[in-house]
Order: structure tokens, then sequence, then C-alpha cells
């Protein structure tokens, strides 16, 4: 029971952190999503998200060990999972037995790790050395500049792309599962799994427009 128990008790973890990245991910969007529709609030947004002290220095750190959190946990899961089948099935039916999605959770995982690793370096990293080692005056108006010219190299948005669509995947089983582990289940889960579906699809795909808009709408007709 003790395995049993400590097994439950990191699902029902990673799945917490899980959702707390979703909540994240919303958020990014939207802010993100105004860097198309208008220019001037996501210089605002974006000037109080890097400048406020409590996103800073509370807030961030907490992302990043959820980001670090979720992953491990995940990994974790899935190796001790591999390894306690002793027998593997007789005749494997593919989706008849799991989703797609849910077969290929660590290959996903393994993506949008990598993604979040390029997003670091492409936006987290300079930002630390605008603000912290090269120490420029602050110009509340640079961010929209700075996230269009992120955009002009088409590999880098062709992996940005693709990671979206990797995420979508990650989300389409990992969303509506977190729910499953915590407990949830009742006579909303059904619209509840409609509404992870629709995120797992939409969410990612406007970043992809974003990303897409950004990098198109830059180069001269």
């Amino acid at each position: 029971m003790g395995i049993l128990s400590s097994s439950i008790a990191r699902k029902v973890a990673m799945a917490l952190s899980g959702l707390f990245l979703v909540v994240f991910l919303t958020q990014h969007c939207v802010i993100n999503l105004t860097s198309v529709l208008d220019p001037d609030t996501f210089n605002s947004w974006s000037h109080f998200m890097g400048t406020n002290g409590l996103v800073q220095f509370a807030l961030q750190p907490v992302l990043i060990f959820g980001v670090v959190f979720h992953f491990v946990m995940g990994f974790a899961l899935e190796l001790k999972n591999r390894s306690a089948r002793a027998h593997k099935y007789a005749m494997y039916k593919g989706s008849a037995n799991a989703s797609w999605a849910s077969r290929n959770m660590i290959i996903s995982g393994i993506v949008v790790l990598a993604f979040l690793g390029l997003h670091f370096y492409d936006f987290w990293v300079p930002e630390i050395v605008h603000k912290y080692i090269e120490t420029h005056p602050e110009d509340p108006t640079r961010y929209y500049a700075e996230t269009v010219h992120k955009f002009e190299s088409p590999i880098r948005v062709g992996l940005y792309v693709l990671a979206f669509a990797l995420l979508a995947v990650h989300l389409w089983h990992g969303f509506s599962s977190s729910f499953q582990s915590v407990g949830f289940n009742n006579k909303y889960s059904k619209a509840l799994k409609g509404f992870t579906k629709a995120f797992a699809i939409v969410i990612p795909l406007l970043f992809a427009v974003i990303a897409l808009y950004h990098h198109f709408n830059q180069i001269p007709h």
C-alpha cells in the first residue's frame, strides 16, 4: 500500500503542477495576443510583468520551479510505469488500449521541455542580461519591437509552430487527466472534458498564429 499511496501522491502532485502551468499558459497567451491586437497594450503589460517586484522575485521563481517539478515528476512516473510492466501485452491494439496522445506523453513532454529551453534562451535570458548585467535604462516601449525581431527567422518560427503542435498533443491528454488525478468526477465532468479538449487546440493554435503573424508581417511587400 505504501508504494501505491506514493504513486498516487506523485500523480496528484504532477496534476496540480500541470494545472498551475495551464493558468500561466493562459495568461501568457493573453499577453502575447495583445502584440497582434494592440502593441501599446503589449508594451504596457510586458513592462509591468518585467518590472514588478512580486512577479520577478516571487511568482517567476515559483513558475520555474513548477515547470521543472512537473516535467521531472512526469519523467519519473513514466519510467516507473515502464519498469513496473513485468509482462507486455500479448497483442497491443494501439488506440484500443489508449489514445495516441496518452501513449506519447513522454515524447510530447520532451519536445515541450526543449521548446521551453528555446523560449528561455530567446526571451528570458536576454531580459535578465538587459536588466541586470548590461543595466540599460528601462524603455517601456521596447518589448514589442524586441518580440517581433525574434520571429524574423523562418527556422525559429518553424520550431515554435512544431512545439505548439506538440504542446496541443500534450494538453489533449494531460489537461483532462489532471482533473481525474485530483478526483474530480461529477455531473460536470463531461463538460469539463470538452473544455479541456477545446483549450488544447485553441491556446497552442493562438500561439502559432501569433508567431506566424509577426514573421510574415515584417516581410516587405
